[in-house]
């Protein structure tokens, strides 16, 4: 015979579907809570600026190592030294064939090239013959740039002194810039205008604002750390060119105080990081617009153990320690 269960009286028949009820109620709760904390953490890290990604480079003629005599020498201890690429000047008396053969067997990058006669001859020039000469040395070495598998030259546009006004600089240069961007473009290589102590482009938003007048995708700024602070401060001129202008660096320190002790070219007297470019605040300005490209040193070069401690420093204040 089947054994019969006891019925349920009224109050438990309550009691549990009250808990049914409790139990359905909750689980679309915690599945809100679920998604919403997900969506939380996506919109949290989505807010937070990348880390800027930095290659490490140095100029050619920072190699002073007796020992290195070639240029595979010369690049195989920079590249044991833990740099990623040089620069080399343009036009220069290297060898093309011996500098890509050194390339290959290094596996160190000729990732720019320096437009070497930026200060003799200028294209912001008054005479016309010295911004023919600046331009066909631009052109050279853009098409030396693609030779090397460089993707940019490095260039001063213009020089501003006693017998060249602002204006006649200005204009001049953005007119051989205009003239000579198609070329880069098709080529695939930037130009990358440096800050240097040229009396020109010596403020942030005026040199965002001459980058504008170019407008050439393949035309942007080389900056200079060390070379800023002088009259400026290095964060603020990363801020106003953004990710759109700001296409490598040059790393170096500059003391305001041995400036303003011991004269204006004393201030580089020092070494990477003990100067005052406040390198935590020029390395958050870089996150800030989600850098990534060249750092290069241009400091005293020197042998291997100059050149490591170079090196050294550069992760130091990059934050690649």
């Amino acid at each position: 015979m089947a054994r019969m269960h006891a019925p349920l009286h009224r109050r438990e028949l309550l009691t549990g579907a009250a808990a049914a009820a409790a139990a359905l109620s909750a689980a679309p709760s915690a599945l809100a809570t679920t998604a919403l904390r997900r969506t939380q953490e996506e919109d949290a890290s989505a807010a937070a600026p990348a880390k800027a990604v930095f290659r490490k480079a140095l100029k050619y003629g920072m190699i002073k190592e007796p020992s290195a005599k070639t240029v595979e020498e010369r690049f195989a201890l920079v590249k044991g030294l833990g740099f990623d690429g040089v620069e080399l000047d343009s036009p220069s008396n290297l060898d093309e064939d011996e500098v890509i053969a050194a390339r290959d067997s290094t596996g160190l990058v000729v990732e720019g090239l320096v437009d070497s006669a930026l200060w003799r001859e200028n294209m912001g020039s008054a005479d016309v013959e010295t911004r023919r000469r600046a331009r066909g040395a631009l052109e050279h070495a853009l098409r030396q740039a693609v030779t090397f598998g460089a993707d940019s030259v490095l260039l001063v546009p213009a020089v501003v002194n006693e017998s060249t006004s602002y204006e006649t600089a200005w204009n001049n240069s953005l007119d051989e810039l205009r003239g000579v961007a198609p070329m880069a473009e098709e080529l695939g290589v930037r130009i990358a205008l440096e800050n240097v102590w040229n009396n020109f482009l010596v403020s942030p938003i005026e040199a965002r604002h001459y980058l504008d007048e170019v407008g050439s995708p393949n035309v942007g700024w080389h900056f200079d750390v060390g070379n800023v602070l002088r009259y400026g401060w290095p964060e603020h001129w990363i801020e106003a060119l953004g990710a759109k202008y700001v296409f490598k660096l040059d790393v170096k320190d500059y003391s305001r105080k041995k400036m303003n002790d011991e004269g204006l070219w004393k201030g580089f007297d020092v070494k990477i990081g003990d100067g005052d470019s406040g390198w935590p605040r020029v390395v958050a300005a870089l996150d800030a617009i989600g850098f990534d490209g060249w750092a290069a040193a241009e400091v005293r070069g020197g042998d291997a153990e100059r050149l490591a401690d170079v090196s050294a420093r550069m992760d130091r204040v990059l934050g690649l320690a």
